[in-house]
């Protein structure tokens, strides 16, 4: 059963990155399928008119597989990174050791003037209010100005969709409600287009579906353990932890049945945003 969307104004209630009930993101958990993770960073990337750029910020850096991206584009440019995760950017400062790195909440964060890409690679899905957000940096920006942001719009995927399966059963109830609402579906595209198009004098919205061709089913697990299943774990204990877990996994391996060769296709769909101010 699909989740219901959400209003037209894009409003609602989520944990974002850093929120303190949910423990720090593990990098190395997260660098587990770096490859595929940094896929879509690439792709929104080569979308940017931008050619040149002095001040360049990646909001929501993560372990800087995406700020080394921006670096590689324009090398001349002063890039910083921010996050909200203690042990991402420590991995971040180690990988890029000549580029700052803020710990900062996007939600609170003003851009220093003339700041003139704005880069968000799969970090606006966890932020409350995110499209007033949006429409916040594009007003910071000067004019040619970009704002690049993907989104994974994928809470209707067996790999999510089953984790909130999970967490409605006893005995993980009562202690999981909060994480079923942790994330949000995202708005339709004509949101964001109607909210953010006025201030821009260019704006794109696209929607890819990637296929990540993965090991097994295990392997669909321990990508999600870096991401989206975090605030389904972090509330339990030991022992409840595994016994979801195993709950979880059986339901995974049934949903993603093997290839020819035993491999399973983990289908990801992503949102795309670039606007020009």
């Amino acid at each position: 059963m699909k989740m219901r969307r959400r209003g037209r104004d894009g409003s609602g209630q989520r944990n974002q990155n850093g929120d303190s009930q949910m423990s720090d993101w593990n990098a190395q958990q997260y660098l587990k399928f770096e490859d595929e993770r940094t896929r879509a960073a690439r792709d929104l990337l080569a979308q940017v008119p931008l050619q040149d750029a002095r001040r360049v910020v990646d909001i929501g850096c993560g372990p800087g597989n995406s700020t080394e991206l921006l670096l590689k584009r324009w090398p001349q440019a002063t890039v910083t990174g921010i996050d909200t995760s203690a042990d991402m950017l420590k991995q971040a400062r180690e990988r890029l050791p000549g580029v700052t790195f803020i710990e900062a909440n996007v939600s609170h964060w003003v851009p220093k003037q003339q700041t003139e890409v704005l880069f968000a690679n799969a970090v606006f899905q966890w932020v409350p209010d995110h499209v007033r957000q949006l429409k916040r940096l594009i007003g910071a920006l000067p004019p040619g100005g970009v704002l690049a942001v993907q989104m994974p719009d994928n809470l209707d995927e067996p790999s999510h969709r089953l984790m909130r399966e999970m967490a409605r059963l006893e005995p993980f109830r009562e202690q999981l409600a909060k994480a079923v609402e942790a994330r949000d579906i995202l708005p339709e595209p004509e949101v964001y287009y109607d909210t953010l198009k006025p201030l821009c004098s260019r704006f794109d919205v696209w929607h890819t579906v990637y296929n990540h061709v993965l090991d097994n089913a295990a392997a669909v697990v321990e990508w999600v353990r870096g991401t989206g299943l975090r605030p389904f774990l972090d509330p339990l204990e030991m022992d409840q932890r595994k016994a979801f877990l195993d709950g979880y996994t059986a339901h995974i391996a049934k949903a993603y049945t093997p290839l020819h060769d035993g491999k399973v296709m983990l289908r990801f769909p992503r949102v795309f945003i670039v606007a020009v101010r």
